[in-house]
Order: structure tokens, then C-alpha cells, then sequence
């Protein structure tokens, strides 16, 4: 049987392809599987500088199939929440993996597709994408952080928009409120990702995984907490090697390169 999602391994980086254009590359257990794989893979292999997610058919991902929701509603609510959680523990594995992960968005995203594109670290999109969050419409409520990382990434009324009005936003207007990192020709989002890839595989990986790491809890702790996590973390990073190759590129007028330090380790 041919899988709707894999994992493409590109040296030094990963790209998950979901590929069931048929029905607009939905959420399903081939998905989870490779973006698990991917985000794990990540965490433990240093060659791997970042995961990108992509949609084949100009879809990235409608998110749950309405009709296999409709045949769950009979099931209890623990049974309910087990399901549920399986999307959940991508989410989890998208925010908390130590490489960025990049979300290329042609056409759009609706739903959980939404929620996948949101958890990611930079969203691209292709100029006319549309993300639409309509749960509203089916009698349903936003899984997957959406009311989280919406909230964390644009005003109040356009999460109220998208969220309680089930309104499609276009990706321009995203890009424009600074949730989307850039947008790119409609189907250009592959080759911008690979692009963009190209820049954060030639930075400090165990840097920017620690950057990163204070990223996730900014938000979330008091602004003492949050300094000493950001102290702790310089002090370790003054006596690393990435911190002795790029600021002694800084003092001699050269460029870092953080790519033949990591492949010596």
C-alpha cells in the first residue's frame, strides 16, 4: 500500500512530504508517523539542521477528515480524547524539536492543517494560500494549540476572525501582520524552504536549538524565570565551540563556519 506521508532525507535536513492529493493531503497515521520520525531523528542526529513540512498536489494539509470524525462520534470521550491526542503528541514533537522546522505552505491549510503550519517555527506560504480555521462551522472546536499559537502569533480580533467566525485568511494578510515569514509564487514554497534551509544548516545547530528552547518558554514564565533560563544558557554557550569559531570569525574579518566544526564533531 502506497504511504500518504514519508520522509525525504536530504544530508542535512528533512522533509516531510504528505502526499494524498486526492483529498487535499488530510491528517492521517502516515503523517503522524513521518513527522514523528522526522522530529525525532532530528533531536538525535547533529548532520540534521531542520525539518520542513510540504503538501504535494499545491495542498499542504486539510487537516481531519470530516467523515472519519463523524464515525468517532459514537465513541466515548476517552476513547475521544486518545484520538485526539495522537495529534497532539505531533504538535508536542513540531514545538519541542531542537531544529526548526519550517512549514511551506502552497494553496493552504485548513483545520489541523492549520494547527501543523503554527507549530512550526517559520511558516512560508505561497501568495495565494488561504488558512482557514472554519470548526466553527462543522459544531467543532480548534485542536491541535491552535487557540495557543494563534493567540501567540496575531491580534486578538483576527484570532477571533479566524476562530469563532471560521473566516479564511489569506497568507498576505498574515505576512503582513508578521505570522508568516515570507510568502513566495503560488507553488514556490519547496524551493524557498530549501532556500531557507540553506541559511539555518549554515548557522550554529546547538545555538539556535538552544535559541529556540528559550523561544518556547518565553511566553510562558515570569520574566525572572525567563532570565535565568537566558543566563543559563549564555553561560553555557560562551565556552562552546560554536561560540569560539563565530566569534573568533567576528574578530578576524572572516565568515563562521559552523558546518565543518559540526561534521568534525
Amino acid at each position: 500500500m502506497t504511504k500518504r506521508a514519508y520522509v525525504e532525507d536530504l544530508g542535512d535536513r528533512l522533509v516531510v512530504v504528505n502526499s494524498f492529493p486526492e483529498r487535499r493531503n488530510p491528517l492521517g497515521p502516515d503523517l503522524y508517523t513521518a513527522i514523528l520520525e522526522a522530529t525525532g531523528r532530528a533531536a538525535t542526529e547533529a548532520r540534521i539542521t531542520s525539518v520542513t513540512l510540504w503538501g504535494t498536489g499545491g495542498f499542504f494539509c486539510a487537516g481531519g477528515d470530516l467523515n472519519t470524525l463523524s464515525e468517532r462520534r459514537n465513541l466515548s470521550l476517552d476513547e475521544l480524547g486518545e484520538q485526539i491526542e495522537e495529534l497532539h503528541d505531533v504538535i508536542r514533537s513540531l514545538r519541542t524539536c531542537p531544529k526548526p522546522v519550517i512549514a511551506a505552505v502552497d494553496g493552504g491549510a485548513a483545520g489541523a492543517g492549520v494547527s501543523l503550519a503554527f507549530a512550526c517555527d517559520f511558516i512560508l506560504a505561497a501568495e495565494d494560500a488561504k488558512f482557514t480555521a472554519a470548526y466553527v462551522s462543522a459544531g467543532l472546536v480548534p485542536d491541535g494549540g491552535l487557540t495557543s499559537t494563534l493567540s501567540d502569533a496575531l491580534p486578538r480580533a483576527m484570532v477571533a476572525r479566524m476562530t469563532l467566525l471560521g473566516e479564511p485568511v489569506a497568507a498576505t494578510r498574515l505576512y503582513d501582520l508578521g505570522a508568516v515569514y515570507d510568502v513566495t509564487p503560488p507553488l514556490g514554497t519547496r524551493e524557498a524552504a530549501l532556500a531557507l534551509g540553506d541559511r539555518i544548516a549554515a548557522g550554529p545547530t546547538v545555538t539556535i536549538a538552544r535559541i529556540k528552547a528559550l523561544l518556547g518558554t518565553a511566553r510562558h514564565v515570569d520574566l525572572k524565570t525567563q532570565m535565568d533560563h537566558e543566563r543559563d544558557a549564555m553561560a553555557v554557550a560562551l565556552g562552546s565551540d560554536e561560540a569560539r569559531e563565530g566569534m573568533g570569525a567576528f574578530l578576524e574579518k572572516r565568515r563562521p563556519d559552523f558546518k565543518t566544526l559540526r561534521e568534525r564533531e
